[in-house]
């Protein structure tokens, strides 16, 4: 992942930003983001399971198409119109806590590039899977915030 990139565009989201679509403030989006993370690079353990043929047939068409993150899609195992609770004091740290994950996630594949881990919706994902899951991922919601240019 692209840190640099990611810090520049992180800049320009403020407490008060608007959602363009979405129920997150920029926290949750942000704290959003770092669970994702966390969970590619095995901080977060997912259990394993297996696909059903919708799910093989959403993770194909997201991961290997120019497809973009469509809007709408919940997050596994929340609900409808649920937000998580916030972990971070504020989002000046739920900012840090994101860089710090993608230096972690980029550090946990460098020491084993076969490494692969569980995704909640798409089960196993090595890490080309998740380097093309997560850039859309973020670009889906720094569109949401507007920050995506």
């Amino acid at each position: 992942m692209y840190i640099k990139m990611i810090e520049k565009k992180l800049e320009k989201l403020k407490a008060d930003t608007q959602a363009q679509f979405g129920i997150m403030t920029p926290q949750h989006m942000v704290e959003h983001l770092t669970v994702t993370i966390k969970i590619s690079y095995n901080r977060i353990k997912i259990p394993e399971f297996e696909l059903s043929e919708k799910q093989k047939f959403q993770k194909t068409a997201l991961l290997d198409t120019s497809i973009e993150f469509p809007q709408g899609v919940k997050a596994p195992g929340m609900n409808v119109g649920e937000l998580m609770a916030l972990r971070s004091s504020n989002l000046k740290e739920a900012k840090e806590q994101l860089l710090a994950s993608l230096t972690d996630y980029n550090t946990f594949f460098e020491m084993d590039p076969t490494a692969t881990t569980i995704h909640p919706r798409f089960s196993k994902l090595n890490y080309a899977e998740w380097e093309r899951f997560h850039p859309k991922h973020f670009k889906h919601h720094f569109k949401q915030f507007g920050i995506w240019e």
